[in-house]
């Protein structure tokens, strides 16, 4: 009978992350600044993709309202895939600093 060794570590839990995902390294950390570029281009690009489709159907069917149809659902369809592949997530600092959580709190004041 062998007896195997289990190691545990007391890591603290990490959000989700797609593999390959833009804006997140392979360890699964946030990349900061290639994150926000991420962000900014899935809400940009679903922002054009679906107003181009909704201009289409404008031209197609004579309307003049799925144009902006399509921004929004475009603009919610990118920042829903960004918060999918955790690069919105708040309980994060990009940088590992934690200047943008308030003052410190020392013990000699």
């Amino acid at each position: 009978m062998s007896s195997r060794k289990v190691r545990r570590t007391n890591k603290p839990a990490t959000p989700k992350t797609t593999a390959g995902a833009p804006g997140v390294s392979a360890d699964g950390e946030d990349g900061g600044y290639n994150a926000g570029i991420a962000v900014f281009s899935y809400i940009v690009g679903g922002i054009l993709v679906w107003s181009l489709i909704g201009w289409g159907l404008d031209n197609l069917w004579g309307t003049r309202w799925i144009v902006l149809a399509g921004a929004l659902l475009g603009a919610a369809g990118g920042f829903y895939l960004s918060h999918m592949h955790g690069l919105t997530s708040p309980d994060k600092s990009a940088g590992g600093d934690n200047a943008a959580r308030g003052p410190s709190k020392d013990e000699d004041q």
